[in-house]
Formats: structure tokens, sequence, C-alpha cells
């Protein structure tokens, strides 16, 4: 591409350029197509590729979840293909159009957008053409429950896969889809591999993301929870890495689903805060907000359950699909109606309960429907009691509501009770130590270990275990615990040297020593209580959690009400 834009080679650049555009993978960032396309775009007077560039564009940012951004270049598309009269460049165009008006709060858009592009492609010749217009038909078809669209966009897609491997792939992604919303699970093995062999011959870009949902939700409803583990992983891996809150939403569903609570809540905890609330109001917005509140019911995430909910509630009655009908995830119907059993609305609960179980039969969503209808609301709990808090003179009380014990003052308790304010809301180590104090933060001086190093260690963690794995079949204890004590060192290096998600640690920034302070004395302060209460102590053992950011993080099925002054 860059050679052809030092040539000045216009036809040759905007080729590589659309080639470029026709492989990015949604939910990821564009990096530089943007700008490639927008100067290819100001140099170009042909209204087809004017037409194809807008169209590129507006899936460019789209796909990166900046719809408002991408609007504008998709009407633009639009009027450009219109000038044309190529009945094949219109329907790029209006799909292009589709994907912008892929929020919450426009289906009627989707509706008439949808009926035109089918109503164009349904006199072309480009298999592709039809191939989109019945993808997007059957995903509006999907909104707004109209089953009989369903079927039909779902025959016409099953034919389409008897011409292409492109279409095969979605015929069969899609057709999971159906079955797993009426309950089938027995048919997914053979469509998962249907999918893989179709998007290897088709070399689609992102199919991968489609298949690993396809084995997930197949896995949840089948109830296979080492397949939901590892899919839950490479949700968490990818989420983390792209910073995509959909797909952390999706992983702390995916985990519940193993039966991970902790892993589901580790992932809960990076959308507290405002982040729900900060949600661009994208295609995946509705998504977002239903598996995160899946997952919260699951785990008793009461902020998260309370945040989303409320989000909710304007959306009741609408079903929710990933995108492009990729998978169904349930009525928002089903989920407000656990919320608030869960927060001790009856009357809404029974509403909306009501609702959804009607709406499942009709659509004949028998697993969802039979899950929804065997849900109860959680017992409620008698909480247990404790007292942290200062006496003014220099002591703090520590003990239960009837019996305290007064204890000289440390920095550590003041962390504490920061923290028990906040259960289960991350707070970083540098607020703790700054008491929420503006501080100027210093960068680091460098990584502990450098990256060639972290990987020798773990290289020979691997070979330890293989060492240790066979001392144990030889019964040579002496060269198991030489090993074992070898293995332990090396992990407490590692340790040191890396944070969350292995990253590098950066020796002296400010961030690291209040990482390191916040953590020394929230220890110091919890041994200190664990000799005066060893109840209290065993608690927070357990339920704080500290490193970069520290929270307070107690067991759902054993309450804690905490006196803190």
């Amino acid at each position: 591409m860059d050679r052809a834009r030092a040539e000045a080679d216009l036809a040759r650049w905007t080729g590589a350029a659309l080639g470029a555009a026709s492989v990015h993978v949604y939910g990821t960032d564009p990096g530089r197509l943007p700008a490639q396309l927008y100067d290819l775009r100001a140099r170009t007077v042909d209204d087809a590729d004017r037409a194809r560039l807008s169209a590129a564009l507006a899936r460019c940012w789209a796909y990166a979840g900046n719809s408002a951004r991408a609007r504008g270049f998709a009407d633009e598309a639009v009027a450009e293909a219109e000038q044309t009269g190529q009945a094949e460049l219109l329907a790029d165009c209006l799909d292009a159009a589709l994907a912008c008006t892929w929020g919450p709060d426009e289906p009627d858009a989707r509706v008439a957008l949808a009926g035109r592009l089918d109503d164009i492609a349904a006199h072309v010749l480009d298999p592709n053409a039809r191939l989109q217009a019945h993808l997007w038909g059957l995903q509006v078809a999907c909104e707004v429950l109209d089953v009989q669209g369903i079927h039909r966009h779902m025959r016409a897609l099953d034919c389409l896969g008897e011409e292409s491997p492109r279409a095969l792939f979605f015929a069969a992604s899609r057709r999971l889809m159906l079955d797993l919303l009426r309950g089938r699970t027995d048919t997914a093995p053979q469509l998962v591999a249907v999918a893989t062999s179709a998007s290897a011959e088709a070399s689609l870009s992102d199919a991968w993301m489609v298949i690993e949902s396809m084995r997930g939700y197949g896995a949840v409803q089948a109830g296979e929870v080492g397949v939901c583990a590892e899919v839950a992983a490479g949700m968490e891996t990818f989420a983390l890495s792209e910073g995509s809150t959909p797909v952390c939403a999706e992983g702390a569903y995916m985990w519940l689903a193993a039966g991970r609570l902790d892993k589901a809540q580790e992932l809960l905890h990076t959308m507290h805060g405002p982040v729900l609330e900060e949600l661009p109001r994208d295609v995946n917005w509705l998504l977002t907000l239903q598996c995160a509140l899946e997952a919260a019911l699951g785990v008793g995430d009461r902020f998260i359950i309370e945040t989303a909910s409320r989000l909710l509630e304007p959306y009741s009655g609408r079903a929710v699909f990933n995108t492009g009908a990729v998978m169904f995830h349930g009525l928002t119907d089903d989920t407000l109606a656990r919320a608030a059993a869960t927060l001790g609305d009856d009357a809404t609960a029974a509403a909306r309960r009501e609702s959804a179980l009607a709406v499942y039969t009709r659509l004949g969503a028998s697993w969802w429907r039979d899950r929804l209808a065997r849900w109860q609301p959680p017992s409620p709990t008698v909480s247990t009691v404790f007292r942290l808090g200062p006496t003014g003179d220099g002591f703090w009380l520590v003990g239960t509501e009837s019996r305290s014990v007064p204890v000289k003052a440390l920095k550590g308790y003041l962390y504490l009770r920061e923290l028990l304010r906040r259960p289960g809301i991350p707070v970083a180590a540098i607020d703790l130590v700054t008491a929420g104090a503006g501080t100027v933060e210093q960068p680091g001086l460098g990584s502990l270990l450098d990256p060639s190093a972290v990987e020798s260690y773990r290289q020979r963690l691997n070979d330890l275990d293989t060492e240790i794995a066979e001392a144990d079949d030889w019964s040579d204890l002496a060269r198991r615990e030489a090993l074992e004590a070898e293995r332990t060192a090396l992990v407490d290096e590692l340790v040191a040297a890396t944070g969350l998600g292995g990253r590098q640690r950066a020796v002296g920034s400010s961030r690291e020593r209040a990482r390191v302070a916040a953590t020394k004395a929230l220890t110091t302060a919890i041994d200190r209580i664990t000799a005066v209460d060893a109840t209290i102590g065993r608690h927070l053992q357990l339920a704080i959690h500290t490193g970069s950011a520290c929270a307070y993080q107690p067991e759902r099925e054993h309450p804690v009400e905490w006196i803190l002054d």
C-alpha cells in the first residue's frame, strides 16, 4: 500500500486499501487504515470508487465501536452509490449503513434499511450481496422476534451455503444460533466442524471468534464445563489485550458457566466504577449489559446488578443477539426479572418473568424458558457484624459488635477501612497511599527482568515440572526436594518482577512504590488483627486482594457487615 501511494498509483493504492479494510477484524483498533482510506477518498473523483472507500471507512469506524464517526461516511457511500446506478455497489453501501445504525435505539432504522437492501439484492447476481442481505434480514427478524422472517432468511442462507464456502460458514454458524435458541445441542459438533472447514477454505480473518462462540455457548447449554473454561480463558485474554468490554462481559458469563465464580468476579471488577455508564451505545451495548448482568446474578455482584438492570430497564421486552445474529443471549425481561427479585422488587420481578416466559414459549426457546422457570432468588442470609474503627486517642477497636479490643493505630487500618467501605470495587494502591490526594507520578527506571530472562525462567519452570514428575515416578525424594526448591525460587523471582497478566513491573515508579507500600501496610495490619481475633483475621486474609489495585472481595455465602466509625 505504501509503495503504491509513493508512486501515486491510485488504482493499485485503492485496491490495496480496500483489501486491507476487508480483513479488518471486528472489535479491534483499525490503526492507520482509516487515514489511508480517507487520504485516498480525498484524491478520488470516480463516484464508484468514492462509494467503496466511504463504505470501507464507515465499516472501519463501526467495527472499532465508533458508529457516530462512521455514520457520515455511510450516508455519503449510499448517496455516491445511488449516483452510479450500480445495484451491487448500492447493496454493499447499504450494508455499511446498517453497520452504523446498529445501536440499541435504532431498530426502526435497521428494519427500513434491511428491507431496502433485501429488495435491491433480490435482483443482483452477486452472491455476496444476496448473502449480506439475508444476514441483515435474519438479524432484524431476530431483533423484532419475527419467527417467520427468521426461518425465511435461514432457509435462504442454507441455499447460499451450497454456492460458496463463505456462505456455508455463515449458514452453519447461524443455524447453530437458531438450534441453541430452541434448546438443541446435538447439532453443535457437526455445525462447528462445518463452519471451521468453510472458514479455512474462504480465508475469513475473524471467523475464529464466531467459532469460539459456537463452541462456548453450545457447551453452556450442554453443561460441558471444561469447554466453557477453555473458551472463557480465550475470551479473557482477548478482552484484556484489546481492552474490549463486550468480550470481557462474555468472558465473565462463560467463567460462570464453567463454575469459576472467582474468575467471573475478577472480570466483573473491571466493569466497576463508571464503565457501564460510559459504554458506547453501539451494536454491543445490549449484549454487554446482558452478559454482565447474567454473570453478576451468578456471583452476587450487587453493584453490577443494580447498575446494569437500571440501564437495561428502558429496554425491557427486547431480544439480545450477538453481532450479526451469531448467538442468542436471551431476553432483557429474563435478566431484569431475576435482578428485580434479587433486589427485592417482587412486583417488577413477577411482571418481567411472566413476559419472558410467554415469549420463550412462543419462540420454542425451551432451554431459556426452563432455566428461568427453575430460577429462585438467593435465600436471605444473616450477616456477621465485625468492628474496625478508630477511638480518637491513637487506638483502634477490633472485634465484634459486642466485644472489641483496642489496638495501637497502624497505617494499614486506614487502607483497610477504605477497602471495607467499598466491597467489590478495586481501589488503586496509589490512591490508598495518597488518601486520594493528587500526586506527581514518577516514571519507572525499567523492568526487573528483561523479556528474554523472563522467557528463560518460564522455560526452566516447564523443564522443572517435567523433572519433578520424573522424580515422582522414580520415587527420588531427594531430587524432588531440590527441584521443588529451585522451582519455588524461580516463581518468587517471576512474581516479584511481573504484575497482572505477566506484565513487567517498572522499578522505582510511583505506582510500583505505592503497590509495595500498600501491600506491606495491609499485610501488617491483617497480621496484627489476626493476633487479636483469628476469625476476623482469617476473613480478611481471604477477602483482601493486593496489587496495583487493591480490593475487598468477601464471599457471597458469608456476608459481613462492618462498623467502621
